[in-house]
């Protein structure tokens, strides 16, 4: 089968990588004119005006991991030989969780850390080198071609610019096939869409002496109501600090998209201070800026039946969550090797191909889509200094998260880990409240509120004092 990958990103190579593999054709199509960079350093520099988002934090969790060491091992392998590392959780446990032995599944915990621009240049590199693909970049397609049907939808027989037996879109977040659907007669994807209301900041540092690095041993991310923050370590001894706030503080926003704001803010929060103390590290980019960050879902089976036959979409072009959760790259390569897998089964029957995919789709990426809806209407309700109405059946679950789940998690190895494989995609949102033993801590943890000493600060305890901080009107 000749597989055509409209998109040379992160979702666009998995698939293609997969597909190969399984001894398909493939041709990947990318608008962007990106020659390969000579190096993972250089990569960092690679022009992709089309995917802005290499240039932001990005998490690749051990779901992601996992996969790679089971499926794709040379690929792991080349990305520790290109200075990725894996991060095992369970090796930095936090000081308050004294029970610190191990437990059967430690091994799975287990992230990588890594820039964007390093990932993609490793896996573009050996997707290159498989047979039977090749990577046009500078084609921008503008719509498909498809056979006349005298009943049912259409069948997609490539693209404007090329024949194909399967066309694959992922062009990634902000992609719609809508234009190209309508023109071939196909009606459009019955589209679900929530914004998630923040916009995110993002540096990229240096260390100067890798081997004095802070330990990671506390936690290097927590959500302050008014600013959420995080500490991203990444390859060859790079890391990024990112920040997000309710898109409509105006005010935070300015400041922040400036350097000199932007260090005040490192140095006033507690887990990012270590990271920007003098002769630790030095900035290597600006600050970059990303809003209009949603959460999408585009089915390609509605009513039951396929939208067209021989094309789907993949990654964010199908299942787009909030980055901010750090999820896209991860359910974006389990996507594409998922693809694969359907195709293998269903061989050349396009309709039971289309329908098991989706299939797949919503057991494996949708959950993923409704929990990060669900968080940022917590998120939201915690900027706005309030709770959910007392009516609203979330309001108690947003209240046991808040007083029971995260305390539960600094004494409890049990309800950590728990939380670790949820964080990491190795259990769904709902193996998160329907294990017993999870539940009663977190329920014990939550009834103990009102006698549990507050965690200490993360960083200013409100808005206006980081304004402050910020400004330069209140001392270091």
């Amino acid at each position: 089968m000749h597989v055509v990958v409209v998109g040379g990103g992160m979702a666009g190579l998995a698939t293609a990588l997969a597909c190969a593999r399984d001894g398909h054709r493939v041709t990947v199509l990318e608008r962007d004119a990106t020659p390969m960079p000579p190096s993972a350093d250089a990569a960092f520099s690679w022009e992709r005006r089309g995917a802005p988002q290499v240039r932001h934090s990005h998490a690749f969790l051990a779901r992601l991991r996992n996969l790679l060491a089971g499926r794709a091992p040379d690929v792991l392998d080349a990305l520790l030989a290109a200075g990725a590392t894996e991060l095992p959780f369970t090796a930095n446990l936090p000081e308050t969780l004294t029970d610190r032995e191990p437990r059967p599944g430690d091994d799975e915990l287990v992230a990588l850390a890594c820039r964007r621009t390093t990932f993609e240049w490793v896996l573009r590199r050996l997707v290159l080198a498989e047979p039977g693909v090749e990577l046009v970049d500078g084609v921008a397609v503008t719509g498909l071609r498809a056979a006349p049907a005298a009943a049912g939808p259409p069948r997609v027989t490539g693209t404007d610019a090329l024949d194909a037996d399967l066309v694959v879109d992922a062009r990634g977040p902000r992609s719609t096939s809508d234009p190209w659907l309508a023109a071939i007669g196909a009606r459009s994807s019955p589209e679900e869409l929530h914004e998630s209301g923040i916009v995110y900041f993002s540096r990229f540092y240096r260390l100067l002496d890798e081997a004095a690095a802070p330990p990671l041993t506390g936690p290097a991310a927590a959500d302050l109501g008014y600013l959420k923050f995080a500490v991203f370590v990444g390859d060859n001894a790079t890391f990024s600090i990112t920040y997000a706030l309710d898109s409509h503080d105006d005010e935070l926003r300015r400041l922040l998209a400036d350097p000199g704001p932007f260090e005040a803010a490192a140095l006033a929060l507690v887990p990012t201070a270590p990271w920007r103390a003098p002769g630790v590290s030095e900035p290597i980019t600006g600050v970059h800026v990303m809003a209009g960050l949603r959460n999408r879902y585009r089915p390609f089976v509605a009513d039951g039946a396929p939208l067209a036959l021989g094309f789907v979409p993949v990654g964010d072009a199908a299942v787009c969550t909030n980055p901010l959760y750090g999820r896209g790259c991860s359910l974006a390569i389990v996507h594409g090797f998922g693809l694969a897998d359907t195709l293998r089964e269903h061989g050349d029957d396009l309709d039971g191909f289309a329908r098991a995919f989706a299939g797949f789709t919503e057991r494996e990426l949708v959950p993923w889509f409704r929990s990060a809806v669900f968080q940022d209407e917590q998120a939201r309700s915690g900027a706005a200094g309030g709770e959910l109405p007392p009516e609203d059946p979330r309001a108690f679950q947003q209240a046991v998260f808040r007083d029971g789940l995260l305390p539960a998690m600094r004494t409890s190895p049990v309800v950590f880990r728990a939380f670790l494989r949820w964080f990491n995609l190795l259990a769904t949102p709902e193996a998160l409240v329907s294990d017993p033993e999870v539940v009663a801590e977190v329920l014990a943890a939550y009834q103990d509120r009102e006698h549990r000493p507050a965690p200490p600060p993360l960083g200013p305890a409100t808005r206006y004092e980081l304004l402050a901080r910020v400004r330069g009107e209140a001392p270091a």
